[in-house]
């Protein structure tokens, strides 16, 4: 496991996605079939719609040579009857074979979202059931694109890249029977040329394909510094970094650009080199063809539908070394949502886990080590005792392990030794959702989702009925605050909560920690986003708030935890102090100068 805070350093450095070699290719393939073997009704009948328009298709050439035979019957005069039957066929032919492919493609986009739909509900749960710190390795625009980027090159790949190939497929082995059918001597011709277009794209497709899976990576580096820098612009704008933040994006946009280059360029190789092969083909066809007909070896109407023939054998083979590129695209965006799929989910519960019921809120830490990253450390050897109904207040400086306290008690992240136990039961033996559901939460970093200020509110609580959540409001203190807005409870917050201020939106999630009923309580520096007269007003409410709770309270004004029961100094990973506020004071150590330092802070604040 990796400290949260080193990743934004070593992103720049994060090293690529591991190429992909052709059992990987398999690998992907395979799950792709799965995919579309799960909408096996439509993609059976879109084949027998692919395999009927071809088929209609491939009888052109065949008519055609019938027509120019019927041309040249009677003695030098022209048929007519046959020859407009046969066009007249031949013209139904390609209408029907123009409506079908028409249906097979309208049922290929069906089919392709209900495999992309599927495919983002997986992703989507899979980074429900993700552990903590698979979000602290990566950024969230770098997921963000596997979802939305990545999955939708997959998509396209599957609604026209795929029955393209079919179609080409059917295509080539109909066009290579019927040149066999009328001049077995003259297929020779492709034996020299079609190995060569099928070793030369093997040999593309080795070199192209993870420069496709770079510039994936590439991609999401680029998406992850825009969410970022957006998600801090008022920073940003605050402290004029705006040309530095623009010179960051231009090194992210010029590697993802140089990538994307690197990969077309090289990508849209095949095309033309393969089209030149097949060019050279039907020259050779023309040649030889020609030959044969003057040597009387080939009727006229056959040496035409053998040069028709050949031109539908070598155009799907085109087709395919166009979209070359696009494959190789759709492969590398593939790899990169099956590697998120299969990141280790969060460690599951034990078979016999039991869920946590009747809590008491006795909560202890027994010799408790742990650290995000093997080589640091973060707490060393923790012991504590919270009895039921107690206020346990923790302070330090930053980066002392004080948040690491309250991710090891939800269980984000797992302690490297040591036990916790809650009444007496192992942690490590409860179910996770029985336990998280024990304690209620109020962050520093407040969260507020796009919809009504009730539906916040009550996320708690789906339940809750307008009452209740009325009276969490009120005794969070923002119950007037809301009453004042035109659309009082049913106002609408932006993403985020964007249009109101900190401190409100602060407000917000305490009253949302009221709603739910849970006999413990976590505050991590609940109140620090708020003015110091809204703090006041709301310590009556969380005094009613942690009445009969074992509350952990992260602190970072002093003044506030005065009446905790127990208060934790922790220090560079220990605890290197504890007792109540008075004898902590009395000490005269490093809690006191904490707390005398920040008595002067206030002081000199007020002084200016």
């Amino acid at each position: 496991m990796r400290n949260p805070g080193e990743f934004k350093d070593r992103q720049a450095k994060r090293s690529m996605a591991p190429k992909l070699r052709q059992k990987d290719v398999k690998q992907i393939l395979r799950r792709l079939w799965a995919y579309l073997y799960a909408e096996k009704h439509l993609l059976i009948l879109s084949l027998v719609l692919v395999l009927i328009a071809n088929l209609l298709a491939l009888f052109g050439p065949a008519l055609l040579g019938k027509a120019i035979a019927a041309i040249g019957t009677q003695q030098g005069q022209v048929d007519f009857r046959r020859v407009f039957s046969y066009v007249g066929v031949l013209v139904i032919f390609y209408l029907a074979s123009a409506l079908l492919s028409y249906i097979q493609s309208v049922m290929m986009i069906r089919l392709s979202q209900h495999v992309v739909g599927k495919m983002r509900r997986d992703v989507f749960a899979k980074l429900s059931s993700l552990p903590a710190g698979f979000y602290d390795r990566r950024q969230t625009g770098d997921i963000i694109s596997v979802i939305s980027y990545d999955i939708n090159t997959v998509n396209e790949s599957i609604s026209h890249d795929f029955i393209q190939i079919c179609a080409s497929t059917v295509t080539i082995v109909g066009s290579f029977l019927m040149m066999l059918f009328i001049k077995p001597a003259l297929v020779l011709v492709f034996v020299v040329t079609i190995p060569l277009s099928v070793i030369f794209t093997r040999q593309m497709s080795r070199i192209v394909r993870p420069l496709y899976s770079r510039r994936s990576e590439k991609l999401g580096a680029m998406n992850g510094y825009v969410e970022e820098m957006v998600g801090g612009h008022k920073t940003i704008r605050a402290y004029n970094r705006e040309a530095r933040v623009n010179e960051g994006f231009a090194e992210k946009n010029q590697a993802a650009t140089v990538a994307y280059k690197k990969a077309g360029y090289l990508g849209i190789v095949p095309g033309p080199v393969v089209n030149f092969v097949n060019n050279l083909s039907l020259t050779l066809v023309g040649v030889f063809g020609s030959l044969m007909y003057l040597s009387g070896g080939l009727r006229l109407d056959g040496l035409s539908s053998f040069v028709l023939y050949s031109r539908k054998f070598s155009g799907p083979i085109n087709d395919i070394a166009n979209i070359y590129a696009d494959l190789q695209s759709a492969l590398a965006a593939a790899d990169r949502v099956f590697r998120l799929l299969d990141e280790a989910p969060e460690k599951p519960d034990a078979p016999d886990a039991q869920a946590l019921v009747e809590v008491r809120g006795d909560v202890r830490f027994d010799h408790v080590r742990f650290g995000y990253d093997a080589t640091k450390i973060i707490l060393h050897d923790l012991t504590l005792h919270a009895p039921p109904g107690s206020l346990i207040a923790i302070v330090g400086p930053t980066g002392a392990g004080k948040t690491t306290i309250i991710n090891l008690l939800m269980r984000f992240y797992d302690a490297d030794a040591g036990g916790i136990t809650v009444d007496d039961n192992d942690i490590y033996a409860l179910r996770r959702d029985s336990l998280r559901r024990a304690y209620v939460m109020v962050l520093q970093d407040t969260w507020l989702f796009h919809g009504t200020i009730f539906d916040n509110i009550a996320y708690s609580k789906p339940d809750a009925t307008m009452e209740e959540v009325v009276a969490a409001a009120r005794a969070a203190k923002i119950h007037s605050f809301i009453t004042k807005l035109p659309q009082g409870y049913d106002t609408i917050l932006s993403d985020d909560g964007v249009n109101i201020s900190k401190g409100q939106k602060q407000l917000l999630t305490i009253a949302r920690a009221m709603l739910m009923d849970a006999n413990m309580l976590i505050l991590d520096e609940a109140t620090s986003n708020v003015d110091t007269q809204t703090e006041r007003q709301i310590q009556s409410a969380m005094k009613h708030l942690m009445q009969n709770k074992t509350s952990f309270v992260i602190a970072h004004r002093l003044s506030t935890i005065e009446e905790a029961d127990l208060i934790l100094v922790l220090r560079d990973g220990n605890v290197v102090e504890q007792g109540t506020h008075q004898s902590l004071m009395a000490q005269g150590g490093f809690y006191a100068e904490m707390y005398r330092s920040q008595f002067v802070e206030n002081e000199s604040r007020q002084e200016a």
